[in-house]
């Protein structure tokens, strides 16, 4: 961890933390929700080891990173211009690009909008979103899954981050152990300490060091730089109405561990796996993934095998 390099870039009007590590071809990492860069650190040190310059950014709002107080400066637009300003900053013409949770989002609109960036794709968790034209996101996810589904309860002004930092270390503990793949709800009575219960001990890939460096960072920034991704969804419906039906193009592989609360959204499933959906959002689809026993920080959970995953994808390239 001690080879990781550290510095600052000012891309699009912010200034961006960026951890790196090795030579070769670029690997760019895209974090999520609530992670940083460091949820990357097992990746970063064994592709470097293969011959990869890899490179993973806090992302807008998180732990180094400029965090504009607003929502409105959250969009994907923001985010996206972010990355390519960075991906210019580092001096090459082309990244791969790996991305999981709200980093696999992004990298979804980052090779929608600016395919000539990318050499091709490995997504963790999430798969693309294709954009509905006649409901907005938040209120699509409210229709199936109600008030307290927790996207719909992040669009409340301080309410989650008051939630979340009451305990932040146990808040972190609580989210990276959980094993149950039913989409969240948080009852505004109980708080997110009613979803998931104190883990009984850690998970094996997982330390009191890991969790003390996540909580932190996030008890000097606060969370509601992330959740501003979540408040920003609307805005960044109405704002890519142009793309509706548009393509991602970039050769990608997909993963998603079979516990994955994501997987279990209502249709998605059926959305992964079924001819016409997917695979007609993503033509260049070229494999699914799915890892049995695994929830939803896949990266981290099983970091070996993700490792792999990346490196026989990218090395087609």
């Amino acid at each position: 961890m001690k080879k990781i390099e550290h510095k600052t870039i000012h891309t699009n009007g912010i200034n961006m933390h960026v951890a790196s590590i090795g030579c070769g071809p670029a690997i760019l990492f895209l974090h999520g929700f609530p992670e940083l860069w460091y949820s990357w650190r097992h990746q970063m040190l064994a592709l470097s080891s293969l011959g990869y310059r890899c490179i993973a950014p806090d992302l807008r709002g998180y732990g180094d990173t400029d965090a504009p107080p607003s929502p409105a400066s959250y969009t994907v637009f923001h985010i996206v211009g972010d990355l390519v300003g960075l991906i210019e900053q580092l001096g090459v013409e082309q990244v791969f690009l790996v991305g999981h949770d709200w980093g696999a989002i992004i990298a979804w609109y980052l090779c929608l909008f600016r395919p000539d960036k990318i050499k091709a794709l490995v997504n963790l968790s999430v798969p693309f979103f294709r954009r509905n034209p006649n409901i907005n996101f938040v209120e699509g996810f409210r229709a199936v899954l109600g008030d307290d589904f927790y996207m719909c309860r992040f669009q409340i002004p301080g309410e989650s981050e008051e939630d979340f930092s009451s305990d932040t270390a146990n808040v972190f503990r609580r989210i990276f152990a959980n094993l149950d793949p039913k989409p969240p709800l948080i009852a505004k009575e109980i708080g997110f300490r009613g979803v998931y219960e104190d883990p009984v001990a850690l998970p094996s890939w997982l330390s009191e060091e890991d969790i003390n460096h996540f909580a932190n960072k996030f008890n000097q920034t606060g969370f509601t730089g992330g959740l501003n991704y979540y408040r920003a969804l609307n805005p960044t419906w109405e704002l890519t109405a142009a793309w509706t039906g548009a393509q991602v193009k970039v050769p990608t592989k997909f993963i998603v561990g079979d516990l994955d609360l994501v997987y279990h959204f209502p249709g998605m499933k059926e959305y992964i796996h079924n001819d016409g959906g997917f695979k007609r959002d993503v033509p260049s689809l070229q494999e699914v993934i799915v890892m049995e026993g695994v929830a939803h920080f896949i990266n981290q959970e099983k970091p070996r095998e993700i490792t792999s995953h990346i490196h026989q994808f990218f090395h087609k390239f």
